[in-house]
């Protein structure tokens, strides 16, 4: 009898492992791999494979297949959910498409299954519900669709992460998702979802992560959400709900790291208890319509790296409202400041040079904001971008502009500028976009821009009283690829032969000039050009055959010149050319 149990137990343990293996072969027979399960085979235990764990059980059982990120290209075998004591299935980061299994359902030991970032499509399996072990499940940057499976909060009780980021769930988010007690981290953004936001979801106890972004959520935010006393990242962005701030939101959020609230339609004051939220990094209240002063505390937020409140309607002006500018002073960490599109008027404060040196963006455009950039903005030397656009903004540009070394874009187009475009623009070195068109800037253009070996585009049209004639330096800056323009302005002069070193460039727009002489002939090893304006100048002589070497030229504008003789002929041969 005890040799017949012997033999049963043999039989048994054969059975279990051929069962497993032939799980896994399965498994590997659908999919193209790379090499990258060459170990898969039946020479060697498969507990042995390449990201194969198994248990220590006799017969020892797969607990874990981890092949995240291993190239493996095909559809998911059903047969994998024959791997019953299975506990993580981690398969992200590879292509793998089609529909996700049912037979998944059959694990119930399951605890994580991440299969972010392939090409899963279809719906998500109701019976995954089933997995009643599992506590991440992590689908995100998949092609899923249909409605969230209301299943998943009537069943999967111990679940703490569910991300479904970036797929095309439909429908309204399910209420039952209030039963996941465990629920910490919670993303359903990038997706379709509609209707309101569950006023239920308040009754997570220990929720860190919360994301809704970017869905058609309306409505206003349940105000049982507020009560997430653990909650550090708070983010329904780009969605249609509305309402306004809680007044005491500070005390409501103390751990809060991130809030978004951006691209919505929130309406009312910013309250000033957010300055209480000393853990507070990122503030994001972009398109709205919040109104009012800003508060003028906003210095205690030491923590602070990011704040945006473009477009909006808050306002400043000579009396009152600027005050936070000067409080964000002590925001040592402080990264990026938008303050674009809003109802700021009145002169801006010179403490904006106070700001912290780490500072790397800082918008000011779009209002109604007068004065002049303060001559110590070289004091932000951390700036990598610094964008002063469509306001009243007057004086000159400063020379100590010339300090911000790290700068990689500067805009200062469409203000009141006046003066001689500074030399120390040339140092520079990192610039690779400066414009600074529409505006009264006047002078000569300085010969220093050609100490930017960085610079692709270069815009200062419309100054109208900038003279002289086109720096060779200029046209010797071989990173110019974007664009050139340099129209409407009043320079003179020839274009120089050193245009031929302009082998990048897509547009060359000198239009609206006093420039004359012939277009030289070296104009042709601008070969990858598409667009050449050179209309209302004073261009003589006859219309260049080098012209026509410029294979992809589309449109290409003579007009208002003194040229003479024919157009030559092979012009029309051009066969990209739309425009002449």
């Amino acid at each position: 009898m005890s040799f017949l149990c012997s033999l049963v137990a043999v039989l048994l343990i054969v059975h279990v492992r051929a069962s497993d293996e032939a799980a896994l072969l399965a498994f590997k027979a659908q999919l193209s791999h790379g090499g990258s399960l060459a170990s898969w085979n039946s020479s060697t235990s498969f507990c042995s494979w390449g990201g194969i764990t198994c248990n220590h059980r006799r017969p020892a059982r797969v607990v874990a297949l981890r092949l995240n990120g291993a190239g493996l290209i095909g559809a998911l075998s059903p047969a994998i959910g024959n791997l019953t004591f299975l506990q993580t299935l981690n398969l992200s980061f590879n292509s793998l498409h089609g529909d996700i299994p049912a037979s998944l359902s059959h694990l119930h030991h399951l605890q994580n299954l991440i299969l972010n970032d392939n090409s899963f499509s279809g719906t998500l399996p109701v019976n995954l519900s089933s997995c009643i072990s599992m506590t991440k499940m992590k689908l995100r940057n998949n092609k899923l669709g249909g409605r969230i499976p209301s299943e998943l909060g009537e069943k999967l009780t111990f679940l703490a992460v569910l991300s479904l980021r970036k797929n095309s769930f439909t429908g309204p988010i399910p209420t039952s998702l209030a039963n996941l007690s465990y629920l910490q981290f919670l993303d359903l953004s990038s997706n379709q979802l509609v209707s309101s936001i569950p006023p239920e979801l308040g009754s997570f106890q220990s929720m860190q992560y919360f994301n809704l972004a970017l869905n058609n959520l309306s409505g206003m935010i349940p105000p049982s959400l507020y009560n997430w006393s653990s909650l550090e990242v708070f983010d329904v962005g780009v969605n249609m709900l509305h309402g306004s701030i809680p007044d005491d939101i500070g005390s409501r959020f103390p751990k809060l790291e991130s809030l978004y609230l951006g691209t919505n339609d929130f309406t009312g004051i910013i309250p000033s208890s957010i300055s209480n939220i000393s853990s507070l990094r990122s503030l994001d209240l972009v398109h709205n319509t919040f109104s009012g002063y800003m508060p003028p505390t906003w210095g205690r937020l030491g923590a602070l790296q990011y704040l945006n409140l473009a477009h909006n309607k808050i306002e400043a002006n000579d009396n009152k409202g600027w005050e936070f500018i000067t409080s964000l002073a002590n925001c040592s960490q402080l990264q990026v400041l938008a303050l674009s599109n809003n109802s700021f008027g009145g002169q801006l404060p010179g403490s904006i040079v106070n700001l912290s040196t780490a500072l790397q963006q800082l918008y000011l455009t779009d209002h109604r904001v007068c004065g002049s950039i303060p001559a110590d903005v070289g004091n932000l030397v951390g700036l990598q971008l610094l964008m002063i656009a469509n306001t009243s903004i007057s004086g000159v540009i400063p020379e100590s502009i010339g300090k911000l070394e790290n700068l990689i874009e500067l805009f200062l187009y469409n203000n009141s500028l006046y003066g001689l475009i500074p030399s120390s623009l040339g140092n520079l070195s990192q610039l690779g976009i400066l414009a600074a068109h529409n505006g009264n800037l006047e002078g000569p253009i300085p010969t220093s821009l050609g100490e930017l070996k960085k610079l692709f585009i270069l815009d200062l049209a419309m100054n109208y009283r900038l003279n002289g004639t086109i720096p060779r330096e200029i046209l010797e800056l071989p990173s110019l690829s974007w664009g050139l323009d340099l129209s409407y302005n009043s320079l003179s002069g020839r274009i120089p032969d050193e245009v031929r070193s302009l082998t990048n460039l897509n547009q060359l727009i000198l239009s609206g000039n006093q420039l004359s002489g012939k277009i030289p002939d070296s104009i042709q090893n601008c070969i990858v050009l598409e667009r050449l304006f050179l209309d209302n100048n004073s261009f003589e002589g006859s219309i260049p055959q080098s012209l026509t070497n410029i294979k992809g030229l589309s449109v290409l504008n003579l007009a208002m010149n003194k040229f003479s003789g024919n157009i030559p002929k092979a012009i029309h041969s051009i066969g990209s050319l739309q425009e002449l």
